[in-house]
């Protein structure tokens, strides 16, 4: 089956870990959601957060995504991505999306082999997800489950 990442936005944190016994995650709570099976909150959205932001990626991967909840020892997990990401995602153009996921496609965590065009299209309803949840007043959030 895999494991499954469900990115979200939600008011805060309290709100955000309510997600964490929910089978259907965070869409089952009504929080505006993006699926994305096999995109991980930590190394590759590390990367992306890297390619979008100019940071290098060993500053980015020193961020603290603790978990702002945790469930049968890790297997589940709701952590919030970084503000960071948040908004570089929120003021990316489609133009940049497609840059930047020409080279996150050649990363090892894709094997180097992803394609770029469904990276970017994964992008764009990142940055739709982002630009809501900024609308909002939302942070964003990735819901685990192993």
């Amino acid at each position: 089956m895999g494991v499954l990442f469900d990115y979200f936005a939600a008011p805060d944190n309290d709100a955000a870990a309510t997600t964490i016994d929910l089978v259907g995650g965070p869409d089952e709570a009504s929080f505006p959601t993006v699926a994305l099976k096999g995109v991980d909150p930590f190394v590759q959205l590390g990367t992306l957060e890297s390619l979008l932001t100019g940071v290098g990626y060993e500053a980015v991967i020193e961020r603290d995504l603790a978990p702002v909840a945790m469930a049968d020892d890790g297997a589940r997990l709701v952590v919030a991505l970084t503000e960071g990401l948040s908004a570089a995602l929120s003021d990316a153009d489609e133009a940049r999306l497609r840059e930047v996921a020409e080279p996150w496609s050649r990363t090892e965590e894709f094997g180097g082999q992803a394609d770029p065009a469904g990276l970017a299209t994964v992008l764009t309803g990142l940055a739709e997800l982002a630009r809501i949840a900024t609308t909002r007043g939302d942070r964003l959030y990735c819901w685990v489950c192993v």
